[in-house]
């Protein structure tokens, strides 16, 4: 003999008798519009390279990169994993090099999306860059440091001359240091702009050239280095201080200046200058 049967329990709240289990809701889809980006790791600085560089002077703008897209764009050709989207400071320049002019220690900060051992960035760089460009150097810099161009303070020139004894243009430096103003005029496309080139000069020397045997009126006489500043509103350039070498307040000079070569040996940041 069974006992009872027990008595069905009540129904679920909300449920009707007889009718099929209920399905459970999903949550709302978040708002997109609140919700914080989510960043790709490998998009993500990690470490900062700066490059230094030798490289020769040219005369037609592209014979070389100029840019920080073009800088980039070589980089990355090179293998090296850059960080960030293009455009965003991947591989910034200290300052653009001049036409005609030759740089020994041109600065380059490039950005790495990955850590990467001195050795295979040397290799991977060198691999990638152009004919007669070399890398003298590599730092590993702390990638929340200031860029090279925004910490950029002065650079040092060497300008090697022709036509002037150096007597005579060692006195016309000295006169030229010893005045307090030095307004100039700078084309710059269609505009005019109207500077104060004597606070730009850091400092001015006059060396003796000895030509070799034989050399020909254009071999170098003289060979002048100067510092000069790079200042947010103005930038200090050799081939100003050269005109103004031989112009008034300056005594006039025993000839005429011909400049044969400029150098820019290398760039200073504010922890160099």
């Amino acid at each position: 003999m069974t006992g009872p049967r027990p008595l069905p329990g009540p129904p679920d709240a909300g449920s009707v008798p007889g009718a099929p289990p209920a399905v459970p809701l999903s949550a709302p889809p978040a708002d997109s519009s609140t919700s914080a980006p989510v960043e790709s790791p490998s998009s993500s600085p990690r470490q900062r390279w700066r490059l230094y560089l030798r490289l020769p002077a040219v005369h037609v703008p592209g014979e070389l990169p100029a840019g920080a897209g073009a800088w980039a764009s070589l980089l990355e050709r090179s293998g090296l994993p850059l960080a960030g989207e293009p455009g965003r400071g991947r591989a910034v320049p200290a300052a653009q090099l001049p036409l005609g002019i030759a740089g020994e220690r041109e600065i380059v900060d490039v950005v790495l999306a990955a850590r990467l051992p001195a050795a295979e960035v040397r290799e991977r760089v060198r691999a990638g860059l152009p004919p007669l460009v070399e890398l003298v150097d590599l730092h590993d810099v702390w990638v929340g440091a200031p860029s090279a161009s925004a910490a950029l303070a002065a650079a040092d020139y060497r300008v090697e001359v022709a036509g002037v004894s150096p007597l005579g243009l060692r006195v016309a430096a000295e006169a030229l240091l010893a005045v307090a103003t030095l307004p100039r005029q700078r084309r710059r496309e269609k505009k005019t702009q109207t500077f104060d080139l004597r606070p730009l000069i850091v400092s001015l020397s006059v060396a003796a050239v000895l030509p070799p045997a034989g050399a020909g009126a254009d071999a170098p006489t003289a060979l002048l280095r100067t510092r000069l500043r790079h200042r947010p509103d103005a930038v200090g350039r050799p081939e100003d201080v050269v005109s103004a070498l031989a112009e008034p307040p300056v005594p006039p000079l025993d000839g005429e200046v011909r400049v044969l070569r400029i150098v820019r040996e290398r760039l200073l940041t504010r922890d160099d200058a």
